[in-house]
């Protein structure tokens, strides 16, 4: 009988191992199957500057190596990007079987939302963002300045951007959490707006460039991603929360 909480744990690391393995295949496969693409797919990702640039100006790469690596870097990245549902459908059969049916319920709908939240902020960031951001750098620099961005460190400020931006629309899915959690009531959250709408724009100010429009492009959604989240919180608070916010109104 003493050998069964051991022989459960060993299991549960080999189970994890399997999902692992499964996981990082699924990845392999379409990182494998993009590889031929890789310059397109890298110009792609480059596009935004590209259209920003003089015209007959071109990225440079500084390292000697930077212009095979880079490209699979982001190779890479879209590879992850594409697996993401194969590798987070691999962490929910993982935990699944450990989980009650209530918590199913509410952890497969926020692992999705998420997904797609943090793929929105990457869209928007690219669609929306970049855009205006490279335009606003091209128009600053002097006229005797040819701007030739490396393209490491243009790769390293697109991921910063992503990320920021990804990360920015899960305010929504914190939100909810911190309702149905009980850790913190609607009301106030409510009462945080002023703080919220403060602490974006100085987010903001740290992670975009210094121009106005940039910094609105990030500290706006977020703002408006916290009221979103607030609505939806409502119908997803405890009873006794929703109770008790009631009888005090």
């Amino acid at each position: 009988m003493s050998d069964l909480p051991e022989e459960s744990f060993v299991s549960h690391l080999i189970e994890l191992r399997n999902r692992l393995i499964r996981a990082v295949l699924a990845l392999l496969v379409v990182f494998l199957c993009l590889m031929p693409f890789a310059s397109t797919i890298y110009d792609l990702l480059a596009a935004p500057m590209m259209h920003a640039l003089p015209q007959g100006t071109k990225m440079i790469a500084t390292g000697v190596v930077a212009p095979f690596f880079v490209p699979i870097k982001v190779t890479l990245m879209a590879a992850f990007v594409i697996a993401l549902p194969a590798i987070l459908w691999q962490a929910w059969a993982f935990v699944a079987p450990g989980l009650y049916a209530h918590e199913k319920r509410l952890a497969l709908p926020l692992v999705i939302a998420s997904t797609i939240l943090f793929l929105l902020g990457m869209a928007f960031c690219y669609f929306f963002v970049f855009g205006t951001v490279f335009k606003f750098i091209a128009a600053f620099a002097p006229k005797s300045i040819t701007p030739a961005p490396d393209i490491e460190q243009y790769l390293s400020f697109v991921m910063t951007m992503f990320l920021a931006f990804g990360i920015t629309f899960e305010v929504p899915i914190v939100v909810i959490l911190l309702v149905k959690s009980g850790l913190v009531s609607i009301e106030k959250l409510k009462e945080a707006r002023g703080y919220v709408i403060v602490g974006a724009f100085v987010v903001a100010a740290v992670v975009t460039p210094p121009d106005m429009t940039s910094q609105i492009m990030l500290a706006l959604p977020m703002c408006i991603l916290y009221e979103i989240g607030i609505i939806v919180a409502r119908f997803m608070a405890p009873r006794e929360s929703v109770t008790h916010q009631a009888s005090s109104n």
